[in-house]
């Protein structure tokens, strides 16, 4: 099958920049990607996800391309410029709509929201996800992440409801320690005035988004509702009314379905005792 490359933005980001200058570099020479990448010395699907922003090259990389197409330092001063944004250009609307909300409504099924990980279970997570990834680029996704729950903390919070489905609790995410002080943190933020929490336990059997990833409804003043569903890889933001009905409809379903936010609470309790490294892990 034909590699067919995916489209590119250029002017949503310098991320994005960065990357379709490659491509038109590489394309003007005539080279596809596998050629590239033999010549930076790295995979042809790394060389491909840098090209659509989906993630930063490493710091040889610049320097490679420059020398490469005798560009005189012009991938060198724009990746200058595309290592300062923490997040890719794809995920910024999101964050945006985030950032303006007066309530968020959101639902995870495999890990716990962004909003409320704790550093160490964020750092897990992102190196998972981008497992060649140097230090220093880990620890700003990282912080760029904490930087976002700060809007949690402020003198008029959102109001936040959010939902996640039982395996969040179960599935180890680094160690026991991690997991742990994932749970005491969940308690802790649960109990906060504008944060409602609760759990869908496995008991609920199939629902709405039993085959979706992570669901977010943004509800900004003077906006219709925004709908927001991400995957692993990608996430669609969904403004047609039409459509973002239906997702508030399959939203207030899984609500109904989940526990109580004090039997959440119960069930969160019970998963932190299991995590402790001390006592034997119920089975």
């Amino acid at each position: 099958m034909k590699f067919q490359p995916n489209d590119l933005k250029p002017d949503r980001s310098a991320r994005d920049f960065f990357g379709a200058e490659i491509r038109r570099y590489r394309e003007k020479a005539g080279m596809s990607l596998l050629q590239l990448a033999e010549i930076l010395n790295y995979s042809k699907s790394f060389v491909a996800r840098i090209e659509t922003a989906e993630q930063l090259p490493y710091d040889d990389v610049p320097a490679k391309l420059d020398a490469h197409f005798g560009t005189d330092g012009h991938f060198g001063r724009l990746y200058a410029l595309a290592r300062n944004e923490r997040v890719p250009g794809k995920y910024r609307r999101m964050m945006e709509l985030e950032d303006q909300a007066t309530r968020i409504e959101e639902y995870t099924s495999g890990a716990v929201p962004g909003l409320l990980q704790t550093p160490e279970l964020a750092e897990c997570w992102l190196r998972c996800g981008h497992p060649h990834a140097p230090d220093e680029e880990i620890e700003s996704l990282v912080q760029a992440r904490m930087d976002r729950q700060a809007r949690l903390s402020a003198p008029k919070p959102p109001h936040c409801w959010f939902i996640v489905d039982e395996a969040v609790l179960r599935r180890p995410v680094g160690s026991h320690q991690v997991m742990a002080r994932q749970m005491k943190s969940l308690i802790e933020r649960g109990r906060a005035p504008h944060i409602t929490l609760q759990v869908l336990p496995f008991a609920a059997g199939e629902h709405p988004q039993v085959l979706g990833g992570s669901l977010a409804l943004y509800t900004v003043p003077n906006q219709p509702l925004v709908a927001y569903e991400e995957g692993s890889r990608s996430g669609s933001i969904m403004e047609d009314q039409a459509t973002v009905a239906e997702y508030q409809e399959s939203y207030d379903l899984l609500r109904a379905m989940a526990l109580s936010p004090r039997d959440s609470e119960a069930m969160i309790r019970a998963a932190m005792e299991d995590w402790q490294p001390c006592g034997p892990h119920r089975t």
